[in-house]
This record gives structure tokens, C-alpha cells and sequence, in this order.
């Protein structure tokens, strides 16, 4: 197995493209080699850990309403084409994405991040719910086959949340700035959501494949 790791942040719209399109590329090449890993980045390391309302986080990331139109034009066409439904309206809170990231992390120990990961952007960009709340999060977490009473104790306190910050810091330091951010067997870094057809012919170079 060649590992792939991703880091990404559960509020991230491009980062959920790059799943997607990853996630094609995958189904359409079943013996491809990845283990894949998730890890965190931060959009908002500083987000309140209430959250903010979405409208103002808006505002003050982009500057009113054309400013937010620019930005989300370019995300919602390439949603579009990935075969995404995002319910941006639906949005009413900016999370601070701390809880989500330990989750992804405990989920990692059961080998089940892919599921947590998609279950998260699935939440708050296609159904609107704030994936800061514990509730929502533990909806997931049970979902994904985790046991919710156990990630109830876990959510209760502040396990890990050292960690996270500490790999959310440890990524800026080797240069990451943005994500989705991939690296391969971890020498190869590739930035930002690469189309299905650049993984296909990834997985083909590294598998020998002539497909």
C-alpha cells in the first residue's frame, strides 16, 4: 500500500470537490494502491468555539455580498459538475471545526475517517446543520458505526484537542497554506481539487495499468 495523506478542513467547499473527485477515481480503479489518511487543517483556527453566524463570517471574510458571489461562484460550478448539491442558504452558522477534526481522528482509530469525512461535508454544506454542535456530531459519529455514548464521554472533554492543534500547527510549518493539500507515499505533494482523470492516471502510472 502507498500511503495518501489528505489534509483538509470539514468546512472547506473545495475540499469536499477534491473528495469527490477522488473518490471517482478510486471506484473506477478498484486495485488502486492508497491507504488513505486524514489530517487537520484549520480554515479558522481563531473561529470562537461557539461559532459565528454565517452571514457575518461572510462579511467579514468577503467584504458583502459581491465579494461572497465571486468567491462562491467558481465552488458552486464546480460542485455542479461533480455531482454535488450544496445547500449554501441552508448555512446559518460557521463552526469552529475543532470537534469535527477529533472526531475525524477518533473515527481514524476505527478505520472508519473516509465515512466520518464524508458524513461531515454531506452535513454542512448539502443539509445546512452545524457541524459544530455535539449532537449533530454524534448523529454522525453513530452513522459511521461509531458508539455514540462513547464519543459522548470523549466530546465532554478535551481529549486531543492538543493534538489537533498541534498537527493543524505542524502542517503551516512544512508550508501548507491552503487545502486540500495531498501528499503521496510522502515525498509527492499535489495542492488543491485535482480532476478524476489526474488520479486515474496516478493510480494506472503506480499500478502499471494501460487503462
Amino acid at each position: 500500500m502507498i500511503t495518501l495523506d489528505i489534509w483538509s478542513d470539514p468546512i472547506c467547499p473545495w475540499c469536499y470537490i477534491a473528495k469527490t473527485r477522488l473518490g471517482r477515481a478510486l471506484e473506477s480503479r478498484p486495485d488502486h494502491p492508497f491507504e488513505i489518511r486524514w489530517h487537520p487543517f484549520q480554515l479558522n483556527p481563531d473561529m470562537p468555539a461557539q461559532g459565528m453566524a454565517r452571514q457575518d463570517y461572510l462579511s467579514l471574510k468577503f467584504g458583502g455580498d459581491q465579494g461572497v458571489l465571486d468567491a462562491y461562484a467558481p465552488v458552486l460550478h464546480a460542485a455542479e459538475d461533480a455531482g454535488l448539491k450544496f445547500d449554501l442558504p441552508a448555512i446559518t452558522r460557521t463552526p469552529n471545526t475543532l470537534d469535527a477534526h477529533r472526531l475525524i481522528h477518533w473515527a481514524g482509530l476505527e478505520g472508519r475517517q473516509g465515512a466520518i469525512v464524508s458524513g461531515l461535508f454531506r452535513a454542512y454544506f448539502c443539509e445546512g446543520r452545524d457541524i459544530g454542535s455535539h449532537d449533530v456530531l454524534l448523529d454522525l459519529a453513530a452513522q459511521a458505526g461509531l458508539g455514540r455514548d462513547l464519543t459522548a464521554r470523549l466530546l465532554g472533554t478535551d481529549a486531543d484537542c492538543d493534538m489537533i492543534r498541534e498537527a493543524d500547527r505542524a502542517a503551516r510549518a512544512r508550508g501548507i497554506q491552503a487545502v486540500p493539500f495531498f501528499m503521496l507515499d510522502q515525498q509527492y505533494a499535489i495542492s488543491g481539487a485535482q480532476p478524476t482523470e489526474l488520479w486515474q492516471g496516478v493510480i494506472d502510472e503506480l499500478t502499471g495499468s494501460s487503462e
